[in-house]
């Protein structure tokens, strides 16, 4: 059984909202997500806690290239660390322009207090992860599973029973009891590439691997992985359909957006969750990608079966 260590990486001063995982091999740790550039110093500060330096990480698994997950990549690559990750994400760290464009297209002058300085990744330094790919690293031997449907460039990485699911098995909330007991999971659906088919089927997947325990980067270690994952399951169906309601409705955006806040909010109250633990954990600015990344995804359903009725969507 390897050693897993949790690092707090206490982003925009906030506990539990994300993390990197510390795996220790018979030849060395294993960082499994390395987060933003931001939080770099929260990183150093836990790995020294395990007796650890920068340096002495040489591989790192990213789950996806989002920079909450894979900003701080090009950093420690300074240090050699060796990136592993996903072969549709791994140019963009290579070449991270593309990222940081779209990345600040949403952000704009709040890049550099939300994810810090993004630094590429050499070359020679980026291993490209497919499907069914194993990492052996360290002495552990880790699976990539694809599991897009957050976004298209995502793998969960299996360590036998154990499994890091990056964002495929969404977020969790600190105070809110873990399912089937709790029924409140943050799920995160950005544009652009948000799809629920292949997130349920991304789930189905890993129910059948049958895994003991979870880690979820926001946030921790998931006991009871069946439950986690067919509570999310649930929720993406009721978050989907509730969303088709609303349009059928003719609800514009800024109203579906009203909304859904306010439906999340009360699902939290329903737990027992304060207001200020809400809008810690279930952000404006993550409700609001949601929103846009559901709407995205809507419309390109609608521009399936009806191109006229897409152009003519209200929520656009």
């Amino acid at each position: 059984m390897p050693v897993i260590h949790t690092i707090d990486l206490h982003y925009l001063g906030i506990p539990q909202s994300i993390a990197a995982y510390v795996v220790i091999g018979p030849d060395g740790p294993v960082l499994v997500e390395v987060g933003p550039s931001s939080t770099l110093t929260h990183l150093v500060k836990g790995l020294a806690a395990l007796g650890f330096e920068p340096q002495d990480i040489r591989h790192a698994l990213v789950t996806h290239i989002h920079l909450d997950h894979a900003g701080a990549a090009g950093h420690l690559a300074r240090n050699g660390t060796r990136i592993w990750t996903h072969e549709f994400g791994a140019p963009h760290l290579v070449d991270p322009s593309k990222l940081i464009a779209s990345a600040t297209r949403i952000y704009g002058a709040q890049m550099d207090r939300l994810w810090g300085p993004i630094e590429p990744v050499p070359p020679v330094l980026i291993s490209p992860v497919r499907d069914g790919d194993l990492v052996e690293v360290c002495g552990l031997r880790f699976e990539a599973i694809a599991t897009p449907g957050h976004a298209k460039h995502h793998h969960a990485f299996a360590l036998g029973d154990i499994c890091f699911a990056g964002d495929a098995a969404g977020i969790t909330v600190p105070g809110i009891a873990p399912p089937p007991k709790g029924k409140y999971l943050a799920i995160p659906t950005p544009p652009p590439e948000f799809d629920l088919d292949a997130w349920l089927a991304s789930i189905d997947r890993l129910l059948a691997r049958e895994f003991k325990t979870l880690f979820v980067t926001h946030y921790g270690r998931v006991d009871d992985p069946a439950a986690h994952l067919r509570r999310l399951r649930e929720l993406l169906l009721e978050t989907t359909q509730w969303l088709r309601a609303g349009l059928g409705a003719g609800h514009d955006r800024d109203t579906i957006l009203e909304r859904y806040m306010d439906w999340n909010r009360r699902a939290m109250e329903a737990e027992g969750l304060p207001a200020a633990e809400f809008a810690r954990y279930v952000s404006t600015n993550l409700l609001t990608m949601n929103i846009d990344g559901l709407l995205r995804w809507a419309n390109a359903r609608v521009a399936e079966s009806d191109p006229h009725q897409a152009q003519n969507h209200k929520a656009d």
